[in-house]
């Protein structure tokens, strides 16, 4: 059986700023924005190129066994772009505040980039849900 990562439930404030920050500021496809019922809604982007979404969700009651998320919670949220400077500078041009490019070196955090999978850069949604992208190598051709 096949388990495929989809959709990662990200938590906002305001569904309408966030959607305008993930379609505008990042270019991401919005799939969805559908209001279920009275004070439910539903919004899905995905970024290009990716088979996971993310959703933002308005009124949704929280799942048997779990608590709700705050606006702002999420951490750690990776996404990976096969040329990190380029992907920055659409960030810049879109005028996300995304940091430089960082590498881990022998004393933590380091400016610029590293060696393969080693070059990151950090931003956070307009609640401070925090992102991080690394620059991963193309994959190669199938035969």
């Amino acid at each position: 059986m096949d388990w495929t990562l989809e959709v990662v439930v990200v938590p906002v404030s305001d569904v309408d700023r966030a959607m305008d920050f993930y379609a505008n500021g990042l270019g991401f496809k919005v799939d969805v924005d559908q209001v279920v019922t009275e004070g439910v809604r539903i919004v899905q982007l995905t970024p290009p190129g990716s088979r996971c979404s993310i959703a933002l969700e308005q009124g949704l009651p929280v799942a048997p066994g779990q608590q709700a998320m705050r606006p702002g919670s999420l951490t750690g949220i990776q996404m990976c772009v096969t040329d990190i400077d380029a992907a920055r500078a659409e960030l810049l041009e879109r005028g996300v505040d995304v940091s430089p490019v960082q590498h881990v070196g022998a004393k933590g955090w380091e400016d610029g980039p590293g060696d393969v999978w080693n070059s990151f850069m950090f931003f956070a949604d307009p609640d401070g849900n925090g992102w991080t992208v690394q620059q991963a190598p193309a994959p190669l051709p199938e035969r």
